[in-house]
């Protein structure tokens, strides 16, 4: 009884072991860094991410197919729920300068985190991202009209709107 608890325990750690990442501390001028308060970062990984590039000639239309998708699957669910319901109310409604803009903010940060906090006033937004978009961001985001923002929306009204 006593051998397998240890053989247990030996196996586990080994298997731990194993998944741990080998490669520590590849720089990159565009990544995603965990971060924890208390973390001395001595087992950083950064994960490279590509740069975002403007796409050149994509019609409006798969533009917003594109970026209401891109809004509905983020990487935290609280950006998943601002702003799908934001793209719902507003996608249909913006000027190609303005749809630049949004691209831009949604898929160019690497921290869904730096949006969340930039759109809820946490942290003041960069120069960069500020603009039209953003103000309209910021703004729904303070949900003057107290709506009950739990999920993102379903997507039925795509089909209402095609027809």
């Amino acid at each position: 009884m006593m051998a397998s608890v240890v053989a247990k325990r030996l196996v586990t750690g080994v298997c731990q072991a194993a998944w741990r990442p080998a490669v520590i501390g590849i720089v990159s001028s565009r990544a995603y860094r965990g971060h924890a308060p208390d973390d001395t970062r001595g087992d950083l990984i950064e994960i490279p991410l590509p740069p975002w590039e403007e796409r050149q000639g994509e019609p409006i239309d798969i533009k917003r197919r594109r970026l209401l998708y891109e809004s509905r699957k983020r990487g935290m669910l609280e950006n998943c729920i601002l702003l799908s319901l934001f793209a719902k109310r507003y996608l249909n409604t913006l000027t190609e300068k303005q749809l630049l803009q949004y691209d831009r903010l949604i898929n160019e940060p690497s921290n869904d985190w730096d949006i969340y906090y930039w759109a809820t006033e946490a942290k003041p937004t960069p120069d960069v991202y500020q603009g039209d978009v953003m103000d309209m961001l910021k703004e729904f985001t303070k949900n003057r009209n107290h709506e009950q923002r739990l999920d993102a929306p379903s997507l039925e009204y795509l089909d209402k709107e095609s027809q």
